[in-house]
Order: C-alpha cells, then structure tokens, then sequence
C-alpha cells in the first residue's frame, strides 16, 4: 500500500509522546511505524525491505538509564548506518551506551525552558542562538562519547543537543516533538528531511473495510456508537462493509450531553445504519454509588459498557465487537509494555480480562483524530459529525469530581450547555478542541439576592490543540467568559463560583478525571 516510500522507524521507550513524535513525522508526509525499543537489527533490515527505513527516532520515556530494567536498545542499531535521533530519554541512553556521562541533574527541568545554540547543524539548522523549548527530564547528560560534540545548551543542562561528529546520530533533550517547543516542526523536519534525506509522499490511507469484512465473515457484529466521530466513522466503515448484520448500539448510560440519544439515533437511521438505543441510566448510577476514584470510575464504566454489550450482542447474535479507539486512547492507557499509564479509557484499558465476544475490531487504532476526521469526510459524513468536539466514553461521570449522584450529573449537564451555547455563539467553535464544565467537587462561599449562598464551583475548560496529546488553554476573550460565568450562577441555583482552568497539557490532561 505505501511501496517503498521513506519511513522514520520510532522507537518506543515507553514515553506518552512517543505517538505524537509518529504523528508529526506523518504530517510532514512522511510515512512513521511506531517499534518496541528492544527491536532487534535483523529485524530493522527486514522492516527495512517493505518501509525503505531511512532514519530512526528515540522516544522518551519514564525510566532512568541506570534503573536496572532501564529499556535499552541493541547497540548494534547503532552501527546499521540509519541516522538516529534520540529525544528526551532517547538523546540519554545514545550516550550513556556509548560511553557518555549521565547523571541526577543538579535541577529538573519540567516545562518551557530557553536553550543556548552553539552550533546550528544538523537537526538545528536555521535555528537562531536562543530557541524556547519543552523540557521533562530530571537525568541529564554532563559530558559525551568520543567523537562527538556539544550543539547546545540550557542553564542546568550542559549537553542539551550534541551530534556524533561522524555519523548521522542527533540527541535533544527536549520534547520537538510537542507544540511548547517553538520551532519543534522544523527540528524534525531538519532530522527527516536534511539527515535522513526523506520525500514527502505519504498521506493517510482510506480505512478500508476489507479487515472488518474479513474478520466477521458471514458472522454479525456490534459497535459501540457513542455519536463522536471516531465511533462515527467507524460505524460507517462497518455498516459498509457487513450491512444489516452489523448493530449499531448506543449506550445511554445517563451522563451524556443533552439531546445526546436522540440526536445519534436520528442522524444514523437517516444514514442507513440499525441503531438500538439502550436505556442503562439507572444500572450505571448504581453501579458508581460511593466511587470517587476516577480510574475505578472508568473501570467501573468500562465494564458496565461490556456487560451491555454482551446482553444486546446475545439478543441479536452478534459474536464481534466494533470500537473506534484512536492512538491516543491507545497510549494514555498505557497499552505498550514500557508505557505509562495516564487515565483508563473506557474502551481501551478499561475492558474486562474475559469478554464474550470472539473479537474486538479497532479499524481506527492507528490513526490520530485528525487523520480520523479526513477519512470521515472521504466517506462523507455529515460535517457536523466530523467537526464535533471529542466527549470522553465515561461522559460527565468524569466531569464531576468525586462521587457521582443524578443531581451532580444534572448540574455539570446543564453547565456544559452553557458553555457550548456560548462558544458557538461567540463564533469560536471552530477555532477550539474542546469545551466544557467541570464539577469540582469544591464547595464556596457567595452571595445571591444580597443573601450568604455556599454552593458548588464549577470549572470551565476550553483548549486548543491538534490531535489531543498536548493542548494550549484558549485565551477566550473576557465578555465571553463573563457571559458563561454569569449564566451558569444565574441559571444553575447550586453553583456560586465559575472559575477558567489556564493549564496547559502537559502537565495536565485535557479532562479533570
């Protein structure tokens, strides 16, 4: 399908980034695969005969290189002859395997961050003397291998670029790979494109139907639809390929957005796509009654999920599960071996060890949001499928902080509302990722009709990104978050306070649970 394009091999080492290197390695049109970081050299030189592997990166990731089950690679991959850039941990452990010293830093470095250029090749050509960079690291490497020399450096990193003088290999310790990192696109485009010597090319496939078709058979199937445009076009790919014997199945577990079922049943059925709504409000509320842990929340849903599956699959004799988890569900919930895990997704991590189904089919699993939205316009459903904002499969269950009661679930639903209302009336829908409420679970003090009030605080969060693994709060400008503040503690009598979430991700996510 790809032929012999250029392709940058991306060793995984277990870092939540290492998805978001492949991605932007995609979008310079060039082809990436993501490897485990113990690939072996005869492996690369087989991967090598299909891709035309013309240059590898090193991911980063949690591990020290002194930790006694550190992942490492071959150091025979060093000497394949492919350039190599290693990122974060990977730009560490080049060094450390051939003879560098890396030590505890003498301070950690955890977010923006200026760095000194002493020499802009390679990697860094075209760069200026200062550049604004996106650190995470508390190891740092104080002096480098023979033959090998120092590119640049920050305040409490004396190595934080070198080069191999001889040879092809690049280290940073920073993340280019992250929208923080000022000139990061074109780090990485230097790496691809100057060292690597690679042609842009590449674009994502059409998702072809033919694994679906293939894996069913004459069998029937169930998906999980949940009206967000992964589970969509999912849903459309397999609708397309097993026709009637494929069940479309919306869970309304009670805490979707208002209007939520109906809108879903209404624009499948006018699609051609079987659509059963199941009514699960009150199992899902009984089963979370005293659980205030967002991961056991997720668990708890995921399971739930299953079990409902399960029942409807029973009914309609359905033995395949259908699901639109993207790369980003993927990594967050620490799929990998050597990944770490930063929230169970409901559809992800979350499923039971023993489940009933002979499959579960993830056609979208190695695509970005992005990537999905372009195919979802080639098969050519409705724009306002394809631009709607991502909703978590948990819903406002982890929008409200701590236990979750209907009550709770009411108020979140109703200043979630607000918020939309807002934003697309401010005519900012299309310049944001996501938006919404949060119930924090934190009482305050205010006045209301010149009487003491204490209520609840409700959080507003509404980012910027591109693919969801990093994003920038939005500098909404000020009336418009003065008329969602007003509304939702005029309109929503429990609430005294609104507050604007301004972090970033990272070091946050994008959702509070």
């Amino acid at each position: 399908m790809m032929g012999r394009l250029g392709t940058v091999l991306v060793l995984d080492f277990g870092g939540q980034y290492c998805h978001l290197i492949a991605r932007r390695v995609r979008e310079q049109g060039v082809y990436s695969e993501i490897v485990p970081c113990d690939i072996s050299p005869d492996d690369v030189e087989k991967m090598n005969e299909k891709f035309n592997v013309k240059g590898m990166i090193l991911s980063g990731g949690p591990s020290s290189v002194y930790e006694e089950d550190a992942p490492k690679i071959d150091p025979k991959i060093l000497d394949l002859g492919i350039p190599l850039l290693g990122l974060c941990y990977g730009h560490q452990l080049i060094a450390y395997i051939l003879g560098g010293k890396v030590l505890k830093g003498t301070r950690r470095e955890y977010g923006t961050t200026y760095i000194t250029i002493v020499k802009p090749v390679g990697v860094l050509k075209g760069l200026g003397p200062k550049e604004k960079v996106w650190m995470s690291h508390s190891d740092t490497v104080y002096s480098l291998p023979d033959g090998f020399e120092v590119l640049a450096y920050s305040e409490a990193c004396p190595v934080a670029a070198y080069r191999d003088v001889n040879r092809s290999i690049y280290g940073l310790q920073w993340h280019p790979e992250v929208t923080h990192t000022e000139h990061g696109v074109e780090m990485l485009r230097n790496f691809i494109f100057e060292v690597c010597g690679c042609q842009p090319g590449w674009s994502p496939s059409s998702v072809v139907e033919d694994e679906i078709r293939k894996t069913v058979g004459e069998g029937k199937a169930v998906i999980a639809l949940s009206g967000g445009i992964d589970s969509s076009t999912a849903a459309v790919l397999a609708a397309r390929a097993l026709g009637k014997n494929l069940t479309a199945v919306f869970v309304d577990h009670g805490f979707m957005r208002k209007g939520e079922g109906e809108y879903v049943k209404r624009t499948f059925e006018e699609m051609g796509v079987n659509v059963l709504v199941v009514n699960a409000q009150e199992r899902f509320m009984k089963r979370l009654k005293g659980v205030t842990d967002p991961e056991e929340k997720r668990r708890i849903i995921g399971r739930e999920f299953i079990k409902v599956f399960e029942e409807i699959a029973e009914k309609v004799g359905s033995e395949y599960l259908i699901q639109g988890t993207i790369y980003p569900d993927r990594i967050e919930s620490g799929f990998r071996r050597r990944s770490e895990k930063i929230k169970s997704h409901h559809n992800v991590a979350g499923l039971p060890t023993r489940i009933k189904f002979k499959a579960i089919i993830e056609p979208l699993r190695d695509l970005y949001k992005d990537e999905v939205r372009e195919v979802a316009r080639k098969l050519g459903l409705p724009e306002e499928i394809v631009c709607r904002q991502p909703f978590p499969g948990p819903g406002l269950a982890v929008r409200v902080v701590g236990e979750v009661t209907p009550e709770k679930v009411e108020i979140v639903r109703k200043a979630d509302r607000i918020v939309a209302e807002e934003i697309e009336r401010g005519g900012l829908k299309d310049e944001l990722w996501q938006y919404f409420a949060v119930l924090t679970g934190v009482k305050s003090t205010g006045v209301k009709g010149d009487s003491r009030a204490y209520g609840d605080v409700i959080a507003v969060r509404i980012v910027e990104s591109r693919e969801a693994m990093t994003a920038s709060f939005a500098k909404v400008p000020y009336e418009v978050l003065e008329r969602i503040s007003t509304r939702i503690t005029n309109e929503i009598p429990e609430v005294t306070r609104v507050v604007y979430d301004i972090t970033h991700k990272p070091p946050a996510t994008i959702e509070w649970e």
